[in-house]
């Protein structure tokens, strides 16, 4: 059998809360992956870091010295992210074999625009991996998802690719539903080939409720559904949320900030003015686990009947979300991925590291079926130190 190697993998999604670190050791590639958890830790940004980066996502308010300085900044936060991993692994940063860093999205912009006689598709992520490799000592691998888009592709999702080398199964059509700042999903029918994978982003995750929460509270999140339960969903504002036009978009489609940010929430703020916060909060929640079950309603029942739902991401931690996915999803198991022993949080994390590792042997890490990418690419740049 192959030697086993340790791999890191950094994410720091769309939350803009911090930097989800895990040490996995690998053995293999391909199809033939196996990996380990050795070790990980949850890296909080440092105060004010969040709303500066939500003020350069939008061009409005962004400024390209700030961008500039933050591509730099989230490098020396991630190194030192992947120092406090290896600490509490009790091992050196020199038995490490690489790192694999998602960087931090900043811009997305997966719909093309013409642009000099050309339609020009894009994505910014920044957490320069060069900085990493430099600071760390290790071949670091990031900016996976330019390729993607060079080649036609959305650039997302990427962890669908992931998600068929570990939850594949021969008896169980399988639903993965990933909760972070967005929501997306990975479907997996029994016996998956590579081809047949089809994902794509549902629409907010944790991001609107976290704004919410943020400007009627001043906390980051709502700790385990507590608020979003004490109150009662506006049929009024859930009804105006359900109407988004991106619910009705037929995938491959990804989203982001771009549409369910702060303009999003100052819609719904506006819209909401006579209800209690409470309220506002159960009705964003519900919208929440409403459009993955309408993804799934829409794209996926006629072709596929699921028969387990498999939940990660920090939303996995949110009892309202999963008691209405449950709700939504009565005929199939619901499980949280920490079942299958990958922490919820850890998830997209682990992910990045084994599209690293992929990376590295030469293997396309996206699915052109998921992404509507003209063909399977090698994912990221390989930096070294």
């Amino acid at each position: 059998m192959a030697t086993a190697r340790l791999v890191v993998g950094l994410m720091s999604g769309t939350s803009l809360d911090g930097i989800d670190a895990v040490l996995l050791s690998v053995r293999g590639s391909g199809p033939r992956t196996k990996f380990q958890c050795v070790a990980s830790i949850e890296d909080p940004f440092p105060r004010g870091l969040k709303r500066l980066l939500v003020k350069n996502s939008v061009p409005e308010t962004s400024r390209v010295d700030d961008i500039a300085r933050l591509n730099f900044l989230l490098g020396e936060l991630y190194a030192e992210a992947v120092r406090k991993l290896v600490r509490k692994a009790n091992i050196a940063l020199s038995d490490l074999a690489l790192i694999g860093s998602h960087g931090q999205t900043i811009h997305h912009l997966p719909t093309p625009r013409s642009m000099f006689g050309r339609k020009i598709r894009a994505t910014l992520q920044i957490g320069d991996p060069s900085v990493i490799a430099t600071l760390t000592g290790v071949t670091t691998v990031g900016d996976f998802r330019v390729a993607d888009v060079a080649a036609g592709g959305q650039g997302a999702p990427l962890v669908p690719y992931f998600d068929w080398l570990v939850f594949r199964s021969r008896s169980s059509n399988r639903l993965l539903v990933n909760i972070g700042g967005i929501a997306n999903i990975t479907v997996l029918p029994k016996n998956a080939a590579p081809d047949d994978v089809t994902a794509f982003d549902t629409g907010p995750g944790n991001m609107v409720v976290d704004s919410l929460m943020h400007e009627f509270y001043g906390k980051p999140f709502d700790q385990s559904g507590k608020t979003a339960a004490s109150g009662v969903v506006s049929l009024d504002l859930f009804d105006r949320m359900v109407r988004h036009p991106y619910l009705r978009a037929r995938p491959p489609k990804s989203t982001g900030r771009e549409e369910f940010g702060d303009v999003f929430v100052h819609n719904l703020l506006r819209s909401g003015r006579r209800y209690d916060r409470e309220d506002i909060v159960a009705t964003a929640s519900q919208f929440t686990a409403f459009a993955v079950y309408d993804g799934y309603r829409r794209f996926v029942a006629k072709r596929m009947l699921v028969d387990e739902v498999i939940v990660s991401g920090g939303g996995a931690r949110n009892r309202f979300f999963i008691d209405e996915l449950r709700r939504y999803f009565s005929g199939a198991r619901v499980r949280l991925v920490d079942e299958f022993g990958i922490s919820s949080d850890a998830k997209e994390a682990v992910c990045f590291a084994i599209l690293a590792h992929e990376t590295i042997a030469g293997h396309p890490g996206n699915l052109p079926g998921v992404t509507g990418a003209q063909k399977r690419v090698v994912l990221g740049k390989i930096c070294r130190p």
